[in-house]
């Protein structure tokens, strides 16, 4: 049975990476760039499986970063690692290292895009006044400078870990957005593409969630029943009552 809250949501939340901005294409476009001098060897699946595996992170090192593990630059370079390992690639040097950040840092930005959906919601919403913000499991100055890039200025309510020194699923975070929006939790629309960190978690912090699920994984929406689910965010006027 798909849960959500009663009443009509005064109020729209939306997760940032992979729900707004299309991260992974960013990510694999900026690899693909910045290393195709020095993997001029590589085959399409071999991109492919090379940038998967960056984007993917199967080692976890990101939930570290938000653990206070590691930095964001030491997340990002034990990714690469990794993908570099897993293709037989010697691992970077100090100097490498920094070279390779470097170039990451200054080519990524210019490959945000938002996603096609995005902007029609976003239209729609301002045009029945309701209000809208960003809840996101990274720091608000890189979100602000992401969001900018991909031509979503007019976001202009943004939360980041570092509002409230926690990170999502964590209650505090998603209310901390709920504050800044001036709505109540349980008319407040959180929508995400993690059924756990987003779907679950918001619902946990008292607000309706809605799971963006671009993927249409059969068996991961089926772990996941329990939450309203959606394909892309062409459902949110829906949800708020707006067709």
């Amino acid at each position: 049975m798909n849960e959500r809250r009663s009443g009509r949501p005064t109020g729209v939340l939306f997760d940032i990476d992979e729900t707004l901005v299309d991260l992974r294409t960013a990510m694999g476009n900026t690899l693909r760039e910045i290393s195709a001098k020095d993997l001029a060897h590589f085959t399409e699946e071999d991109w492919a499986a090379y940038q998967h595996l960056y984007a993917a992170d199967p080692q976890g090192y990101y939930d570290r970063y938000l653990a206070g593990e590691l930095s964001f630059t030491r997340q990002r370079l034990l990714r690469v690692a990794y993908a570099q390992q897993s293709h037989g690639l010697p691992a970077f040097d100090g100097d490498a290292e920094e070279a390779w950040n470097a170039a990451h840092d200054q080519t990524l930005p210019r490959h945000f895009q938002a996603f096609d959906d995005v902007v029609p919601v976003l239209d729609l919403l301002d045009a029945h006044g309701i209000p809208y913000g960003a809840v996101s499991n990274n720091v608000h100055d890189y979100q602000r400078a992401k969001l900018d890039a991909a031509g979503l200025q007019r976001i202009q309510i943004l939360v980041g870990i570092d509002a409230v020194d926690a990170a999502k699923p964590d209650p505090a975070i998603f209310l901390e957005g709920v504050r800044l929006l001036g709505t109540d939790p349980a008319r407040t629309l959180y929508v995400g593409d993690n059924p756990v960190v987003d779907g679950r978690g918001a619902l946990d912090a008292g607000l309706q969630a809605l799971w963006v699920d671009r993927s249409g994984n059969v068996e991961l929406r089926a772990a996941h029943s329990g939450l309203v689910v959606a394909s892309t965010l062409a459902a949110v006027p829906a949800v708020v009552g707006h067709h």
